[in-house]
């Protein structure tokens, strides 16, 4: 009878198998992907994070010397929407995976064009895009493994493997964020010099300011609205031209107010008040 039963149940998982398709048991180390926007730059990184599982890990589980996938699973995947520096070394844009090789005082972070692959089985250093060495820290006790993005600001973000009791960082510049912002907003003054001409006001670039006031110039000579003028006034105000800059702003007033449907000039007054009652 015990058999017939243990027959039958095997039987009806063949069925729901068939019917439904595999099963998606999880796996012990858990995926992760992570997305961390630096100036214009994405950077994003998936893995896969084991637990200590009170192994010995460093020189044990994972050996002095040898290449790791920095992870579990699948290889670790990087990747960059621009070109960036790691640790001042040039790491074109793309995808990568992220290999290692840990030493007890120096690791070897690794950027492989081959990006799908499982682990590091197939590693083949002759299909390395890059290759940096970094100092490991001691830290406090991590039973997760995991790879996180720190002290982001306006060109740079320190990316840090941290498990156990060590953290191993490096960093992620993405170069000349204004240069690049620069070609974009030349690019859109073709079709939209508005648009340009605030993206350079907006980014605190002064040495293009006059180039943008002539875009704006441009505009306003084919379409004097209250958005050009408005622009227009801020950017003449940044530039030290005070005095122009609040006659233009008048001058938006007017044009918001007598547009059909009346524009909301709210923006404006308060701009205008606040520069009247300026020294």
């Amino acid at each position: 009878m015990k058999k017939i039963l243990l027959f039958t149940g095997i039987f009806t998982l063949l069925f729901v198998f068939n019917v439904f398709g595999q099963v998606n048991l999880p796996r012990a180390s858990q995926r992760q992907a992570i997305s961390q926007t630096v100036g214009d730059t994405q950077i994003s990184i998936v893995y896969h994070r084991p637990n200590v599982n009170e192994r010995e890990i460093w020189g044990k589980l994972v050996p002095y010397g040898e290449v790791w996938r920095t992870g579990a699973n699948e290889a670790t995947i990087f990747e960059v929407s621009n070109d960036v520096m790691i640790n001042g070394q040039k790491l074109p844009k793309g995808k990568y995976s992220l290999h290692t090789i840990p030493e007890k005082d120096q690791w070897t972070i690794i950027f492989n064009k081959t990006w799908d692959q499982w682990g590091s089985f197939n590693y083949k250093a002759d299909d390395d895009q890059l290759r940096v060495t970094v100092k490991p820290m001691a830290s406090d006790f991590k039973e997760t493994m995991t790879i996180g993005v720190e002290n982001v600001d306006k060109t740079t973000a320190d990316v840090v493997i941290s498990w156990e009791k060590m953290r191993v960082p490096f960093k992620v510049d993405i170069g000349d964020l204004p240069g690049r912002i620069l070609a974009d907003a030349r690019r859109q003054m073709v079709s939209n010099p508005i648009t340009a001409a605030r993206y350079v006001l907006d980014s605190g670039m002064k040495d293009n300011y006059s180039e943008a006031l002539g875009w704006l110039n441009e505009s306003l000579a084919i379409n004097e609205s209250f958005t050009g003028l408005f622009l227009k006034s801020r950017l003449l105000n940044e530039m030290g031209k005070k005095q122009e800059a609040i006659a233009t702003g008048e001058k938006a007033l007017q044009v918001g107010k007598s547009s059909n449907p009346a524009a909301n000039t709210t923006a404006l007054e308060n701009f205008l008040k606040e520069l009247k009652g300026s020294k």
